[in-house]
Formats: structure tokens, sequence, C-alpha cells
């Protein structure tokens, strides 16, 4: 493969398209085994939380954390199986990526529609408004009035993006196809599809185990894998010195290179967010599976250090909500005039 002494930038789009080509042909052995190791973790997790609650409701919540981990990864394979990622065919991708989409809370075909729009639009400041978080400039910001300031700023704070967020979002927000409400049958048909399948796996497993029991590990478990997903996003795109663009000076690779980070993680943390933190190589060439990702930094070594975000460092974005158009980056509220 090539490995030429180049820094990101100085390669054309196509040169880094071309060289990355290689890594996005998808091993069917090793997808089935993802999807069998990590299924079969968080069927067993979830059982033995089921179990402990016969000896202390604490010792169930234990078992929610890793069982709430292992939701999450399933819900990374969902999301490399929209990108035609992780099979060689489409119906495969498709039809595990619905399948999975029942235990994660959300609607395949309606996400993968959404995702390829922020895959196509992120970083561009003219083409904001779908499958991303919402960011207002500095003058935008200006601009609003009463309760419209209020409810952006009440939006940005941690509270309501980490804390009502992650359950607005997959318990209720993706029951509907919203943004595609009349794009046709195919996205309504997905939303319901899901909310009827997973009504009906819900009543079989309180038949089974009993409402209150069901209610005490699914609750937990389905929001922490929420919170653990809406963060790793948020940290994806959401870091001081991320990039946006007007739509005419928008290009792919600087959204990739400069507008996505490198979420730099130690394992086994890496193997359990499923490589989503080289999210500058996957926004250049999402149909890469996760599990090549680790691959392309190893062969190009250069791409290591770009956007790089340490796990301490992460929290320093937690304070920024504008993008200063002058500044280029990414500010706080109680900076946006200095």
């Amino acid at each position: 493969m090539d490995r030429s002494p180049y820094t990101p930038q100085e390669r054309s789009t196509q040169d880094w398209l071309l060289a990355l080509a290689p890594y996005r042909t998808p091993s069917h052995k090793r997808s089935f085994l993802e999807l069998l190791v990590t299924g079969g973790l968080f069927v067993s997790l979830w059982i033995a939380a089921w179990w402990s609650l016969s000896v202390s409701y604490w010792l169930a919540l234990a078992f929610c954390v890793p069982a709430g981990v292992f939701l999450m990864r399933l819900f990374m394979i969902q999301h490399d199986c929209g990108h035609g990622a992780f099979f060689r065919t489409k119906s495969l991708n498709d039809w595990v990526g619905r399948t999975l989409g029942v235990l994660t809370l959300t609607p395949y075909d309606v996400w993968r529609k959404s995702h390829a729009i922020h895959h196509g639009t992120s970083g561009n400041l003219d083409k904001r408004g779908t499958g991303d978080i919402d960011t207002l400039t500095v003058q935008e910001h200006a601009e609003l009035r009463g309760w419209r300031r209020l409810a952006y700023r009440l939006y940005r704070s941690s509270l309501v993006m980490f804390g009502i967020g992650p359950a607005y979002i997959f318990f209720i927000r993706n029951r509907l196809p919203l943004g595609f409400m009349r794009s046709g049958s195919r996205f309504w048909i997905s939303a319901m599809g899901t909310n009827v399948t997973t009504v009906l796996g819900i009543g079989v497993m309180i038949y089974l185990l009993g409402l209150t029991p069901f209610l005490q590990i699914y609750v937990p478990t389905t929001l922490l894998a929420a919170t653990i997903g809406i963060w790793l996003f948020f940290i994806q795109h959401q870091f001081e010195d991320t990039y946006w663009a007007r739509d005419e000076d928008w290009s792919l690779k600087d959204a990739a290179f400069g507008g996505s980070s490198h979420f730099d993680l130690p394992q086994p943390f890496r193997w359990m967010t499923a490589n989503i933190g080289i999210h500058h190589v996957h926004h250049l060439s999402a149909r890469i599976p996760y599990y090549r990702l680790g691959q392309v930094l190893r062969d190009y070594p250069e791409l290591a250090s770009v956007k790089r975000l340490t796990f301490r460092q992460s929290f320093a974005t937690l304070k920024l909500g504008l993008w200063d158009e002058r500044a280029k980056k990414l500010v706080s509220f109680s900076t946006r005039h200095h």
C-alpha cells in the first residue's frame, strides 16, 4: 500500500480515496465474528443483570453498565451496515441493520438517510440541520431574542445534551420519521416497522420476566448506551479547532481532516467503541469497516495526530457552543464577545 511521506492535507481527496480503497472490502468471517461476540456478550450481560435482581439491584445495575456498552457497540455495527461497510452485499447489510435497529430503538432506513446527509454536509454552514448537532454562529446567536436564545442555551447544556437528549432521541424522536415525513412510504415503513417489532419484543420480555424486572434492566441499559453514543457523536465534531465553512469553500477532505476528531482512546475502550474515535478516517472513506480503521492508522501514522483528542481533553468541549466565523473556531458563550 502507498505510504508516501506526505502530511494528510498535502494529498488530494482523490489521492486519499485511492490510498484507502484497499481497506474498504469487508471480511464476512470477521464481520460475523464481531456480530456474534458483541451480540453474545450483550445478551449474556443482560441475563446476568436479570439474574442479579434476586441478589441486589445494585449488582444488577453493575451488569447494566457493560450491557449498555455492548448495546452501543451493536449500534456501531448497525452504523457500518448503514454505510454498506459491514458486509459485501446490500441486502445483508440492510437486514442486519434493520434487526439491530429494534434493539437500538433506531429505525434503520430513516437513520441511514439522515446519516448519509450528515456525511455529505458535515462542517457546511449552509447545509446544517439534518443528522447533526445544532450549532449556531456567534452572529446568529446574537440575533436571537427571548425564548429562542434561552432554548439554544438549554439545548447546548450538558444536562439537556447528555441527560434529557438521549432519552428524547431514542425513546421519543425515533418513533417517527422526522425530517422525512413527506419523503415517501419507505421511511414510514421503517419507523413503524421498528416500532411494532420493538413493542412485540418488549411484550414477550415482559411476559417472561415481569414488568418491573424488565424495566429495571431495560431502561438503564438503553439509556446508558444512548448517552455514550451521543457523547461520542458530540466530541467527534464539537471541538475547538473543528471545521466549518460556507458551501462554496467546503470540501470533503477538509471536513474529514479538519472537522472530525481522532478520539484517541486506549485499549480496551477503542475496541469497545468499535474504533469510532478514528472518525476523521471514517468521514473520508465511510465504506471502511470499523475493524480496519486501526490498520489505516498503522499504515499511515501521519493520520494519528490529525485532530487528536484524548479522553481528558474531550471534557473541554462541553463548554463550547458557538462557531466564530472570524476566528474559525468553536467558542463558549462566555467568550463570544472577546
